[in-house]
């Protein structure tokens, strides 16, 4: 049932923002929420306490239905009317498929393994789903089409893992985080080759990462420097930017579609950066401490899910007109000489 009193918090005195606004939230109550998405007007998230997916209505936040699936789902990802669920149980990992209309279980692909990262193509034809083993690491491709299962070896390695994975708007690259006993490193995949064809050393360990036009945001954190956010140039794989975010847990990152916000979940409030400056420009708390962000760009939505269970929907509009009018503000006017206005030539 919604929730009646204030859940989220804009601080915008020390990181003024005007684009953001409490606008709606609401209790799913099935405890912690693991992972949220939004797409194709449907919010998804995943209830580890009780083994269920829920699905809410984008306009209320009310509970549209509730599927109950095999194991304790984490990571979901939405694509083409699907909902793509990784669950783990005793027996064994796997991928569930949930149709969001009929909020039915329509598929179960069985994994071997822990799947730690998930991601899908933007057509929803291929869906990725990240496995660490034994000092190997791997990608699993699912063609949800002919529903056959095929591996990317990405890297072998004492204390190897996979922590975020995700796939260019193209379909034709996935970008993959790993970290090991050395460091970090930003692992690129040809997706029809089905190999890796670059790995960029990144160094503390990766949390998640976004990809934008020619450059990846890789979020990264570690104990002694806290969080940061790497920019790197996807053409010559060097890093042309860091954005530090001082001391904290950051453990998920989502970006706006017209890649001018980040946002970032933290310890106890999500980080709201500008990717155009690389700076802080504000902070967001939730009435408990939140687990992971989705942002719709199409509604102008940010959805934050908690440890208590519950889901805020923040308005976030478009960052480039105040952006635009601050350049505006700061710029010195453009003097043009005037031109003496003469008479037309005739013949």
């Amino acid at each position: 049932m919604p929730k009646k009193s204030p859940v989220a918090e804009v601080i915008d005195e020390a990181y003024p923002d005007a684009d953001i606004a409490r606008v709606g939230a609401a209790e799913v109550g099935r405890g912690p929420i693991g992972d949220i998405a939004a797409a194709d007007g449907a919010i998804v998230v995943t209830n580890h306490g009780d083994d269920t997916v829920s699905l809410l209505y984008p306009g209320t936040l009310a509970v549209a239905g509730v599927v109950a699936v095999p194991g304790e789902p984490f990571a979901v990802v939405v694509a083409d009317g699907r909902a793509y669920v990784s669950t783990t149980s005793e027996n064994s990992d796997a991928i569930v498929v949930v149709d969001t209309v009929t909020q039915t279980v329509v598929a179960t692909y069985s994994l071997a393994f822990s799947v730690t990262a998930l991601a899908a193509s933007p057509d929803g034809k291929r869906v990725f789903a990240a496995r660490t083993g034994d000092g190997s690491a791997d990608v699993v491709v699912i063609d949800t089409t002919a529903e056959r299962v095929s591996t990317i070896e990405i890297a072998t390695g004492a204390g190897i893992g996979i922590d975020a994975v995700q796939m260019d708007a193209a379909g034709k690259r996935l970008y993959v985080g790993t970290t090991d006993m050395d460091g970090s490193a930003l692992v690129v995949v040809d997706v029809d080759k089905a190999r890796v064809v670059r790995a960029v050393a990144v160094g503390s360990p990766i949390r998640d990462i976004a990809i934008g036009d020619g450059v990846a945001y890789v979020l990264v954190s570690d104990r002694s420097r806290g969080g940061a956010v790497e920019v790197i140039d996807l053409s010559s794989g060097a890093i042309t930017g860091t954005a530090e975010l001082g001391v904290g847990a950051p453990v998920q990152m989502v970006v706006s579609a017209d890649q001018t916000r980040a946002h970032i979940v933290d310890y106890d409030n999500v980080t709201v950066l500008c990717m155009l400056t690389l700076k802080i420009v504000n902070k967001i708390k939730v009435d408990a401490r939140p687990s992971c962000v989705a942002v719709d760009s199409e509604a102008g939505r940010l959805y934050v899910a908690d440890y208590a269970g519950g889901v805020t929907a923040l308005s976030v509009a478009s960052a480039m007109p105040l952006l635009y009018s601050q350049f505006v503000e700061k710029t010195d006017p453009i003097h043009v000489a005037e031109v003496d206005e003469r008479e037309p030539v005739t013949v």
